[in-house]
């Protein structure tokens, strides 16, 4: 039967009453950590924990004075994600005790566990220089500082990150993930990001946060460009969070090593996002991003993609660039990432004359050791800076404190425009196109839409939502029965960034014809070899 479109215009407006703070306050937990935290010059002291469920609190910190708690100086206000974390010198607290932290909320007083400590006089060093390269160090990264980046796969098991091991194994700083434009890989970078970077600031580490990014479907540049405001809104929000940047922050990145917009039935790529668009995608969320915090954000690619999926541009070569490329050596004088292994160039926008990259960051290998670093998980990203000690620090200069217009919203209200439904019979799945709007007329940045029978007897076997933009989808809805099934299709936001919203939906379809079950014939299973995806690369 010829597919028959039905397009339509249904727009609804909703919004949701939010959890009171005193409800808050009544399941409020706080924890604690106290840490001698590296520095050059005075020893320093780092407190730092999260509120959960997360929330602004004012904290205060007491000591045991082995008889009765009593406060001390320290306090300060935890970020909108809960996290707090309160630096001071040394001499300023008792060379060992016992510390708790107390959240205030709404009048009520949630204690933390105690917390033992003993200052770790080792851990100042003379100057910059001597903090951030240590002999073994130099002599692995050609003189270089050396880092690392992490996400959800680094804590396996959910296991967490010895941060203060990290340290001690050299590493000066580390890039966490940070957010994700997919709704599922955001809740699962959410679980990590605010405790990861907490304890990594107070071991002595450096930190910064990347986006990973994904091409809108589109060839409307106006539309590209709403994306990618977009996606720019959500780390800017995410990092409003955390409290803005702090003296220990690097600029935020974007991650962009795919260009594939649309995939084809056996999950391959059937189409990619014009070089040109993609261009200006990044274009665009790199200037929103360093307009708004004060600080040019990092491009995370490799040379392949930046030359093949991307034109030259003048305005991405004032960023800097994160390049990957592995399975050469950093300790080696002569290597050079981003030149061809032959011959020729890779011609992109932060080319050299001498055929090699514009890098500031380079990941020169996937493969380092993770027992090795504090890391759970068998293998960690190496990374090294480019540069002096002194140019470390120059991106860290800046501090973006946000306003509260800055904040992540809180169960904004929505609009959802239905723009097409394809139905056609039993055998063929049902197409909606579907697209969510905040109330200021931008395209949502969290959640995903779903369709709801009203009939809680009929089953829907599949469905699948596909963003092809921000605040855009694609559902799929199979296994509906032959008629009219009513019901309602819903925006869904597990983060409660944006309201939940739904609208009539009853869909149509006829019988279609049985189709013949197809036996399968066995085909023996070929006996392949592990592939070593490390065999090449730097082993550290």
């Amino acid at each position: 039967m010829k597919r028959v479109p039905i397009f339509l215009a249904l727009v609804v407006m909703t919004s949701v009453l939010t959890p009171t703070s005193n409800t808050l306050a009544s399941t409020a937990t706080v924890s604690i950590g106290v840490q001698s935290t590296p520095n050059a010059g005075e020893s320093l002291v780092t407190f730092f924990g999260q509120v959960k469920p997360a929330v602004k609190a004012k904290i205060e910190i007491s000591s045991f004075d082995g008889i009765a708690w009593k406060a001390t100086p320290f306090t300060t206000t935890s970020s909108s994600s809960g996290a707090w974390r309160i630096t001071a010198v040394a001499t300023a607290i008792k060379a060992e005790g016992q510390y708790r932290a107390t959240a205030l909320i709404k009048k009520k007083k949630v204690l933390s566990k105690p917390a033992n400590f003993k200052v770790d006089n080792s851990k100042t060093f003379p100057d910059h220089n001597t903090l951030f390269l240590t002999p073994e160090t130099s002599k692995l990264t050609g003189g270089r500082i050396k880092g690392s980046d992490v996400s959800r796969w680094q804590h396996p098991n959910d296991q967490p990150i010895d941060f203060k091991k990290m340290f001690d194994a050299g590493m000066r700083f580390v890039i966490i993930k940070g957010s994700d434009a997919q709704e599922k890989a955001d809740l699962e970078t959410m679980r990590w990001l605010v405790g990861d970077r907490n304890a990594a600031q107070a071991a002595g580490l450096y930190t910064g946060m990347y986006h990973f990014a994904y091409m809108p479907n589109t060839t409307d540049r106006d539309y590209v460009i709403r994306d990618a405001k977009a996606q720019a809104q959500k780390v800017i929000w995410r990092l409003a969070s955390l409290g803005g940047y702090n003296e220990r922050d690097l600029p935020v990145a974007l991650d962009l090593e795919n260009s594939c917009i649309q995939r084809s039935s056996s999950g391959g790529c059937a189409k990619f996002l014009a070089r040109s668009l993609v261009t200006l995608w990044a274009e665009t969320w790199l200037e929103t991003v360093e307009e708004k915090t004060g600080r040019k954000p990092i491009l995370y690619s490799y040379a392949q993609f930046l030359e093949s999926a991307m034109t030259r541009s003048e305005k991405l070569r004032q960023y800097p660039l994160w390049l990957a490329h592995y399975g050469i050596n950093p300790a080696d004088p002569i290597s050079q990432p981003g030149q061809r292994p032959i011959i020729g160039c890779f011609v992109h926008s932060w080319s050299t004359a001498n055929c090699s990259s514009q890098w500031q960051i380079w990941q020169y290998s996937s493969c380092g050791i993770g027992k090795k670093y504090g890391v759970p998980s068998s293998r960690l990203d190496l990374n090294v800076f480019r540069g002096s000690a002194d140019n470390f620090l120059a991106l860290t200069k800046g501090r973006w404190q946000p306003e509260p217009a800055d904040m992540m919203p809180i169960n904004e209200p929505t609009r959802v425009n239905l723009i097409s439904v394809t139905a056609t019979d039993t055998n063929k799945p049902v197409e909606i196109n579907v697209e969510v709007f905040r109330n200021i007329g931008t395209p949502v940045v969290t959640g995903t839409v779903v369709f709801r029978p009203l009939d809680t007897k009929v089953k829907v076997k599949k469905q699948s939502a596909v963003r092809s933009a921000s605040g855009r989808w694609e559902l799929k809805v199979e296994g509906l029965p032959a008629g009219v099934t009513a019901g309602t299709l819903n925006y869904v936001d597990i983060s409660k960034t944006h309201s939940d919203n739904q609208l009539p939906l009853s869909i149509n379809l006829m019988q279609g014809p049985e189709l013949p079950v197809p036996t399968p014939t066995p085909k023996p299973t070929p006996t392949k070899r592990p592939v070593d995806s490390c065999a090449k690369q730097i082993k550290h």
